[in-house]
């Protein structure tokens, strides 16, 4: 770079002249190699999606073992930008678990709709902080609107406030947190001033198929396993709502739509309806299930959940955007906002209300709402509702092929969810494993009831009825060879 110093009327002019052929530092590329870099790279991407379904869906033993080839120390100067994404395509690409196909029918896992993909391609490279107004406009704007369009679809009080977060166990955590801070305020003790040293007792009351995340997000806030209420289940796993215990004091009552194994729901109504009267707050842990509300088909199940206080949501469940993306809302904006709100901060402003950080744990925070918003404006309310009933008739046809082909389906099939025995439990393990390892599809195990099963969960919009064929009878051929 040369600088030139030239007098003109009214004072000095610096003038700057760039020599192009000065080398950029070590490890940085020009304007026009950054634009090489990010083609090549979407093409990468791309080819890694259309090949999806050419591939198995659990990476190979060969794959895995190929990370090794991955740099392990650290070095000393730094690698050229294209070589770095050189080595992640050719020895990360092939060991990915193929979740964003159609095959992949483990953990309740989506897949990612092509607007949502794209339009996290395009949120990346903004690089929005969507914690403020201030920092990123358009980040706030989308989020907004996402959260109020996923009310609408689900039935849930327009007038909730709501945040995205990383998933559901955050999206826990931040509902049940307000539910602490109103049921303290209301027995007259502030929880984030006064902490929990001589707080008023709390009882925690959940169903006994409670679940992990739930348990996770109420132990993070510092209630204790041992000292949960377990209210007893029917044989799908719903709560009872017969002989239901006395409520006295602050309580709050942790119920859920769409069961993890069997995809079932808690009786709303009756439950809601025992816990208000008590005065108790009632959190819904609605992760995947709670997209039910969007199908004309399948609301009913989730009849009455609109008057709980809070929910949890996952999009990156039924939504199909890319990981991660959780959502929670709350009835009351100011409960939620009583216990997330920030400490005073000089360099945050004094007026924020509007911001993000202010209803969601993280204060930094990834621009979340664009994937979401992108993809509900790709389906609207129709192509939502079309994702869901999809995904349930694909899970009632899984049940009808393995069922007539000699399997037990141990579950009723009311939603996306199905549990399978091929015999013994170790015979049902022995299934799974050859399931997984022959790599048409991809299914987890679990225990229902004190039985090995199989789970399988139909959450991806990639699924055909090609796939639920060629998966359902690659299982019945695995389950009849013993070798």
């Amino acid at each position: 770079m040369e600088t030139a110093v030239t007098s003109k009327p009214g004072g000095l002019c610096v003038t700057l002249r760039f020599n192009s052929d000065v080398s950029q530092p070590s490890g940085m590329s020009s304007d026009s190699g950054d634009d090489t870099l990010l083609r090549k790279t979407a093409e990468r991407a791309i080819s890694y999606l259309r090949e999806l379904k050419n591939r198995p869906v659990a990476p190979t033993r060969e794959d895995v073992k190929n990370l090794d080839l991955l740099p392990q120390k650290l070095p000393e100067g730094s690698t050229p930008a294209d070589r770095v994404i050189e080595l992640l395509d050719r020895y990360g690409s092939p060991a990915t678990v193929a979740s964003n196909g159609g095959r992949y029918f483990g953990f309740v896992i989506g897949s990612s709709l092509p607007a949502a993909q794209a339009a996290d391609w395009l949120s990346s490279a903004w690089n929005q902080n969507g914690a403020m107004e201030v920092m990123s406009p358009v980040a706030i704007r989308l989020e907004a609107t996402a959260v109020g369009w996923i009310k609408g679809l689900l039935g849930l009080p327009l007038g909730a406030e709501g945040a995205f977060v990383s998933d559901a166990t955050m999206a826990n955590f931040a509902g049940l947190a307000a539910a602490r801070h109103a049921i303290m305020a209301n027995a007259k003790w502030n929880f984030e001033k006064d902490g929990m040293d001589g707080a008023p007792k709390v009882t925690v009351i959940v169903g006994g198929e409670v679940h992990a995340s739930a348990v996770k997000a109420l132990m993070m806030l510092g209630f204790g396993t041992e000292h949960f209420v377990r209210l007893p289940v029917d044989d799908q796993g719903r709560i009872v709502p017969r002989s239901l215990p006395a409520i006295t004091g602050p309580a709050i009552i942790c119920i859920q739509a769409g069961n993890v194994n069997s995809g079932s729901f808690d009786p709303f109504r009756p439950l809601i309806e025992w816990a208000h009267k008590a005065g108790a707050w009632v959190h819904v842990d609605g992760a995947f299930g709670l997209w039910a509300a969007a199908s004309p088909g399948y609301r009913h199940l989730t009849d009455g959940v609109d008057g709980a206080d809070s929910w949890s949501i996952d999009c990156h469940k039924w939504l199909n955007v890319p990981y991660d993306s959780g959502l929670v809302i709350v009835r009351d904006a100011a409960q939620l906002r009583g216990a997330m709100a920030n400490p005073a901060a000089p360099y945050l402003g004094a007026e924020h209300l509007r911001d993000r950080f202010d209803y969601a744990p993280e204060m930094s925070r990834r621009a979340r709402g664009v994937d979401a918003w992108a993809a509900l404006l790709y389906l609207g309310r129709t192509g939502m509702a079309d994702l869901v009933d999809r995904c349930c008739r694909h899970a009632s046809r899984f049940a009808k092929i393995l069922s007539e082909g000699g399997c037990e389906i141990l579950n009723d099939v009311v939603l996306n969810q199905v549990l399978v025995s091929f015999g013994s439990d170790e015979e049902t393990r022995r299934v799974v494993d050859s399931v997984q390892e022959d790599g048409t599809c991809w299914c987890g195990g679990t225990v229902w009831h004190g039985r090995a099963a199989m789970r399988i969960s139909v959450s991806s919009g990639k699924t055909t009825d090609e796939d639920v064929e060629i998966s359902a009878r690659t299982m019945l051929k695995l389950a009849k060879s013993k070798t």
